[in-house]
């Protein structure tokens, strides 16, 4: 067993999935300070550690023991079935679902969002990547550069945004719940947003 390669091959995994130290620490069922040990080659995992690592990575054991992987060439999947990801968002009752956590070398990143009602609301942010945004179930207004500027949007209607352009959506009067599929490229840290 090469632990230096499995250390080293968990971070690179968990970065490529924009998945904090806490996220993966939560999901496998381990404390922070023991992820943090097993990145930094401090301990000696077993195989039943590793597994629930895998897991929650979302990858096969295999993966740590392979000296050669192929790159992953397609995954399928379902919108039901994104990965949550934990951010900032969840003061503001937004809920985000990574689509293809499982793909460690995309150039996309989908992700589900869910909107719930809030009394707290969110700023305007931009983006160092274009967005393209599909509203699926629900009304939003979506505000683009202040708040003077909005558009009302129902069920699949799409808003696609340059890199660097300041925006933020709040759910439409009346509505509680919105749906939407926004994918970005990847060039852009949306853990960071």
């Amino acid at each position: 067993m090469d632990l230096l390669r499995i250390a080293q091959f968990v971070r690179q995994t968990r970065k490529q999935q924009n998945m904090t130290v806490e996220a993966l620490a939560e999901k496998s069922g381990f404390s922070k300070t023991y992820i943090s040990r097993l990145e930094n080659f401090r301990i000696t995992p077993s195989i039943k550690s590793l597994s629930k690592v895998a897991d929650a990575l979302g990858i096969q054991m295999s993966a740590f023991f392979e000296t050669t992987t192929e790159p992953i060439q397609y995954l399928t999947g379902h919108l039901d079935e994104g990965e949550e990801i934990q951010r900032n968002g969840s003061k503001y009752g937004m809920k985000y679902h990574s689509l293809a956590f499982s793909k460690p070398e995309r150039k996309l990143d989908p992700f589900v969002i869910e909107y719930f009602r809030n009394d707290e609301q969110r700023g305007f942010l931009a983006h160092d990547s274009e967005e393209f945004f599909v509203l699926l179930e629900g009304e939003l207004e979506f505000f683009v550069y202040d708040d003077d500027h909005s558009t009302s949007m129902g069920p699949h209607q799409t808003f696609y945004l340059s890199e660097g352009i300041p925006h933020r959506v709040q759910l439409a009067k009346g509505c509680d719940y919105a749906k939407a599929l926004i994918v970005y490229d990847k060039a852009e840290n949306p853990m960071e947003s």
